[in-house]
């Protein structure tokens, strides 16, 4: 990579706009803290122009001293300049669509009325002494040569960055690199990849966008956010670091922890195979990987499970192999023969099709009594 990239999380800002999540202040502030210690830099933490508890949280949280910088999001509306001035927050996001569909059917307005706003609202928070990201919403259906007039406009007024919006998820990363690549090539502004997960590609698009020159990217712990979520923060630090060669700065090891914490406080429980934190990634069953295992780690796992302080476990199944019945087995000080391995494992099989369930050590201890005895009397 030629340069770093800064993560920016809006798991407290995009991921609560999940239908149905709503954190508490003590949850927001848990956190916060917990991404802070963890090594995140920047968090897009609320949405002043709420109301009164809203700034209230944020305040708190700046109040803190975390070791990150703190965003808050707003419009191009004076109210939201004017509640975003109050909170204490480093940068704030001032959002505005940018795609025509957006600009005639949500807005009613044109082209020329978003490059005034962008020109008059930057200058008016730069005076509040605020730092400024614009925020492009729906850059990815925005016409091109409008959207460089947008960050031209950004750049001129004394934005410090633009927030490149795939608002509704339409982009794949090939898209992506050619869109922020153009932005590159025209603008000195720090530019933030900011995509959405409605066709299962944002992780894919945020690192199209970073090898494309962005310098900022969005993600929620988990992926949560609006429909199908956004980047999920666990998949771009360790992919980043795995497929690019790019540290973050983030601790992996807390990952798995901030997920179990932001599972609980917003509701969503974490599917058991979701990558990275998922309680189920780093376990194996089918016979030709356990071997596989055994014989090296690297034959059957990318990274190492302890870089996200998770470490892997083997289970028995349907799809075991005898070589690890007999690995389970030694783990629990009872060796078998490859006889006794290959009629055990017919019962483990037999087990797992009936219970949908690993067998415990009392029923490998029973398997194992069982076969024993048969044997005793020749059966």
């Amino acid at each position: 990579m030629e340069h770093s990239v800064i993560i920016n999380d809006t798991t407290l800002r995009d991921g609560e706009q999940t239908a149905g999540v709503a954190f508490s202040a003590e949850e927001k502030i848990a956190i916060a803290i917990a991404l802070a210690e963890a090594g995140v830099p920047e968090m897009e933490v609320g949405i002043p122009v709420m109301g009164p508890e809203e700034c209230e949280v944020i305040a708190a949280l700046t109040m803190l001293r975390l070791p990150a910088r703190l965003m808050v999001w707003g419009r191009m509306h004076a109210e939201d300049l004017q509640a975003a001035s109050r909170c204490g927050a480093h940068i704030v996001n001032l959002s505005i669509p940018v795609s025509d569909l957006q600009i005639h059917h949500k807005l009613g307005r044109d082209r020329a009325w978003v490059l005034e706003r962008i020109d008059y609202c930057v200058a008016a928070a730069l005076d509040a002494g605020l730092d400024v990201c614009v925020g492009g919403e729906d850059s990815s259906r925005a016409e091109p040569d409008f959207l460089k007039q947008v960050v031209e406009a950004a750049e001129n007024a004394g934005a410090r960055r633009f927030r490149f919006a795939d608002t509704v998820g339409v982009l794949d990363p090939f898209a992506t690199y050619r869109r922020i690549s153009a932005l590159r090539e025209i603008t000195g502004l720090e530019l933030e990849m900011h995509a959405h997960n409605d066709l299962g590609l944002a992780t894919g698009n945020t690192l199209a966008a970073v090898m494309a020159g962005a310098t900022h990217i969005n993600t929620t712990v988990n992926g949560l956010g609006e429909r199908a979520g956004n980047a999920p923060l666990e998949e771009a630090v360790v992919a980043l670091r795995h497929l690019h060669a790019c540290e973050s700065g983030v601790d992996a090891t807390r990952l798995p922890a901030i997920s179990r914490l932001v599972a609980i406080a917003s509701g969503r429980p974490v599917p058991p195979n979701k990558s990275i934190v998922g309680e189920a990634v780093f376990t194996h069953e089918s016979g030709i990987h356990v071997d596989g295992l055994l014989k090296h780690p690297a034959n059957y796992e990318g990274f190492s499970p302890a870089e996200v302080g998770r470490e892997h476990r083997l289970v028995l199944g349907k799809h075991s192999g005898s070589g690890a019945v007999r690995d389970a087995y030694a783990r629990i000080g009872i060796l078998l023969s490859e006889l006794e391995a290959a009629v055990i494992l017919e019962r483990i099989r037999s087990h797992a099709v009936h219970t949908k369930q690993a067998p415990r050590i009392e029923d490998l201890n029973r398997f194992y009594l069982e076969v024993s005895a048969c044997a005793g009397t020749h059966c």
